[in-house]
């Protein structure tokens, strides 16, 4: 991998950004870093004041910045869009209170070639968070850890956008505290991931992951383990949503995620089959809403709450189309 070089055209952008959270524009610089660097004595002249966060896929990318005094956030997502890196640093900073939700950071990072800085982007982390405050993500990874979540996260928005088949899909996964879960839950009826042993059933290789999205329009709902294994398919969640109360409109399978993240430890992950639409329940909450049309992956949306109704609310809390 080649190093990144420290170009005129680096050090234009670098002294923008510099300008804008001196200016209180932006609350600090990100750093999105696509190889190993040693220009960090220099970059820490350069840039004032202000607060730079940079953010790489290996700890030795991150090796000179961290002995440069900087704030580092390891992200390990190297296949990954810069957009999805982008996200995951910001969520991965809060997280860490690095940076403060509600403010912007200005992004610095390799839109062309991948050996220079080249383009900047404001991010405002509204956009991206909204509410979701490093407390928030902190207690979902006490739950499930942010690794853990974030593929079943990613997996569930692929589902919610690509459907199958040409046809919208509509799932719910359930992950952490399998146990319980599995204990708040019964069987459907054939469970297509018993018989294969941990590996075969890992989220982490992605052949399963595409074995999940084509039987992801099977009714019930995936139990996935703290460590992304699968733990059951087509299971029916049976928690009571006494005091459960959602947003008007939100079927049955939405009802299940809130009933199971209450009921349990479980963060609940649920994809809507009219819209795509993906919601993340804790505690019996919407704590995110992510539209997978658009490419800013991470949405928060203003829910509008009624309180349940004996119209509206399921006796039962299976899963159900949403």
């Amino acid at each position: 991998m080649q190093p990144i070089r420290f170009t005129d055209q680096f050090k234009t952008l670098l002294g923008v950004a510099r300008e804008m959270a001196e200016a209180d524009d932006v609350e600090g610089i990100l750093l999105l870093l696509e190889g190993p660097a040693e220009w960090w004595p220099r970059l820490k002249r350069l840039r004032g004041k202000a607060k730079v966060v940079v953010a790489a896929d290996s700890i030795e990318e991150l090796a000179g910045a961290k002995k440069a005094g900087l704030e580092t956030v390891l992200l390990d997502m190297p296949d990954s869009p810069v957009n999805e890196r982008l996200t995951q640093a910001v969520l991965e900073a809060v997280a860490d209170d690095i940076l403060t939700p509600g403010s912007s950071v200005a992004a610095l990072y390799s839109g062309f070639d991948a050996d220079t800085i080249d383009s900047l982007s404001v991010i405002n982390l509204d956009e991206h968070l909204n509410r979701l405050t490093g407390r928030d993500l902190r207690q979902l990874e006490t739950r499930v850890p942010l690794d853990t979540l974030k593929i079943v996260v990613d997996l569930a928005v692929e589902i919610g956008r690509e459907g199958r088949e040409g046809k919208p899909v509509g799932t719910l996964l359930v992950v952490g505290d399998s146990r319980k879960v599995m204990a708040c839950s019964r069987p459907t009826g054939f469970d297509p991931v018993k018989g294969y042993n941990r590996k075969e059933r890992n989220l982490d290789d992605p052949r399963v992951r595409e074995g999940i999205k084509e039987i992801a329009q099977m009714d019930g709902a995936f139990i996935v383990s703290a460590d992304n294994v699968v733990e059951s398919a087509c299971r029916y969640l049976d928690c009571s949503a006494a005091d459960v109360t959602l947003s008007k409109g939100l079927g049955a399978r939405h009802w299940a995620a809130a009933a199971i993240s209450r009921a349990t430890n479980a963060v609940a992950i649920s994809v809507s089959e009219s819209n795509g639409t993906v919601r993340i329940f804790h505690n019996g909450e919407v704590v995110l809403r992510i539209e997978p049309y658009l490419r800013r992956p991470m949405v928060w949306r203003e829910l509008e709450y009624e309180p349940p109704t004996p119209e509206s609310k399921p006796k039962s809390k299976g899963d159900g189309a949403g």
